[in-house]
């Protein structure tokens, strides 16, 4: 039964780390392309969270009724920090970048998000690390790596690499629609920014999950507070221009709904699941699945131009993110030894305390004292 259910459990975290990293694909591409139709990413991040509060909401309400846990003052600021840090600066600084860049540029800038959790982590100690160990070693040199790897997509070019499947006419097409906007350096110190945003989002998510397990509602109470947090913000940024607001039947709207129901929704509960288990590194660990499919989608729909310069820091970057996979693993090793060890010592202690009682049978009724020592032993 145990070994059932620790496969359970493993096949639940890598389940759910597919459709997370499937669902960051669609909406990088469907987001791409509202942002490409004009949508305001202001908008974009009230409405996306918006849907999913009220989506998630009845089944919250319903499913974890009983296993709800009271709401507390450090919990509830806790909540609105989360509604702050991904709703709201996360997802706008992404838009923006987005904005500036490609879908596969932005899905591999967002490769950085597990460099930057780790670091974080570090400081915050919640990641273990010792400098006089392999595994400590792996994870410093693989941040480091990924970083490098970043710079390397961000200020280098190269040729292009021809894809059978882009037509030159479309490559032309889509390079005089994108050339005003593209701008690779901001848009990469923007989606950076997101990912900063992002990090501290996971990090104190897990953190949260400690003390209010309750998952539906966490991710309802996160984009409530993250959509009435950035309605304030666009009312500010975003004064008198109304025509933001308007919905219609368009990319738009499916961007917002998609968004909504799988980026927002499905992804903050589902990580949820994944960081009880692995905690927040293992989580972000594992984007570079999305750049890969993101690209490949990408040359395909938009007709996006692949470089040398793009390709090798893409290279760069996952193999620094598996550096600290492999240190992460180790880390796990040790810490089931650690657990499997821990019984053991438990059965000597339990034991000391018969030894007492055999010694008090004899006593007999010669001496006062004895007597009483007797007596007081049968009590116990």
């Amino acid at each position: 039964m145990a070994m059932g259910d620790g496969l359970k459990k493993k096949l639940k975290v890598y389940l759910s780390l597919v459709v997370v990293q499937f669902g960051n694909v669609g909406f990088a591409i469907i987001a791409k392309a509202a942002l490409n139709h004009g949508t305001s990413h202001y908008t974009f991040s009230v409405y996306r969270n918006l849907i999913a509060a009220l989506l998630f909401a009845p089944f919250a309400f319903v499913l974890e009724r009983k296993i709800r846990p009271k709401m507390t003052f450090s919990v509830f600021i806790k909540i609105m920090l989360l509604g702050l840090l991904d709703p709201v600066f996360g997802q706008n600084m992404f838009y923006s970048g987005l904005n500036y860049t490609s879908a596969t540029f932005a899905a591999a800038m967002c490769n950085l998000l597990p460099a930057i959790t780790f670091v974080m982590a570090w400081v915050l100690r919640i990641e273990k690390v010792n400098l006089r160990e392999a595994r400590s070693h792996a994870k410093i040199v693989g941040t480091m790596v990924t970083v490098g790897g970043a710079m390397i997509m961000t200020l280098l070019s190269g040729p292009v690499i021809p894809l059978p499947w882009t037509h030159k006419s479309h490559q032309s097409h889509s390079s005089s629609n994108s050339n005003d906007h593209e701008n690779p350096i901001k848009g990469a110190l923007m989606i950076a920014a997101g990912c900063f945003g992002y990090s501290l989002f996971y990090i104190l998510q897990a953190v949260t999950l400690k003390t209010y397990p309750a998952g539906l509602s966490l991710t309802t109470l996160i984009c409530t507070f993250g959509a009435l947090e950035g309605t304030v913000l666009t009312f500010i940024v975003e004064r008198g221009n109304t025509a933001i607001w308007a919905l219609g039947w368009n990319a738009k709207l499916l961007a917002y709904v998609y968004g909504g129901i799988v980026a927002s929704g499905v992804t903050y509960y589902l990580s949820g699941v994944i960081m009880k288990e692995k905690g927040p590194v293992f989580l972000t660990a594992f984007n570079p699945c999305t750049m890969v499919i993101v690209a490949i989608f990408s040359s395909f729909i938009f007709h996006e131009q692949m470089t040398v310069g793009k390709v090798t820091g893409a290279m760069v970057i996952v193999a620094g993110l598996y550096f600290v996979i492999w240190g992460k693993s180790k880390d796990h090793k040790e810490e089931a030894v650690k657990l499997t060890e821990l019984p053991q010592q438990k059965p000597p202690a339990a034991a000391a305390p018969n030894h007492q009682d055999p010694s008090s049978k004899p006593a007999k009724t010669d001496g006062g004292s004895q007597t009483i020592s007797g007596a007081g032993h049968n009590a116990v």
